[in-house]
């Protein structure tokens, strides 16, 4: 599918194309965990530099490669297309970048908006993270008491830059 795509339609395998607009927070205190089942993330990748990155996930039984471009503010360009299980599975073993991400994400309705909530394992253990898709960047949004700062601009908390720099490497958490 060639075209602009709506926010939420990115990450439907159906190769999409659009704009990713998103704001990243800390999360506090376990309020969210038992809310929701999660989903176990393995993604790796083929190109971490700062203009684009390539990206190859197994999300539970499907599997994606996604195109990701430089971030300006809140929003990037993303282009995700579904692939073969195997095929991800044999990039992560073989093509990606170590450490590999690790993570479970919840999918956790609140307001009207839907959070992911992703906790990370592996060299990244300890680590959660909120993240939301909007409409436009300065669309209002109710947050729940488990979210804490902001980190939308940080690029240390970027998965992509958690390969080369894993939080259990970080002195300053």
């Amino acid at each position: 599918m060639i075209g602009q795509a709506p926010a939420g339609r990115l990450g439907d395998g159906r190769g999409a194309m659009g704009k990713e607009i998103e704001r990243k927070f800390l999360v506090v205190g376990d309020a969210w965990r038992g809310l929701v089942p999660g989903t176990r993330y393995r993604q790796g990748y083929l190109s971490t530099v700062k203009e684009r990155t390539v990206r190859v996930r197994v999300a539970g039984e499907k599997a994606f490669l996604t195109v990701k471009g430089l971030a300006v503010g809140a929003t990037r360009a993303e282009f995700e297309y579904a692939i073969p299980p195997a095929d991800a599975e044999a990039m992560l073993d073989a093509l990606c970048e170590r450490p590999i991400v690790e993570k479970i994400r919840y999918r956790i309705p609140f307001a009207g908006r839907t959070w992911e909530v992703d906790e990370f394992g592996g060299a990244n253990a300890g680590l959660i993270v909120a993240e939301l898709e909007l409409t436009h960047e300065g669309q209002a949004f109710d947050r729940p008491d488990w979210i804490g700062r902001e980190v939308t601009g940080e690029a240390r908390y970027f998965n992509a830059n958690l390969v080369a720099r894993p939080y259990s490497t970080w002195k300053d958490r």
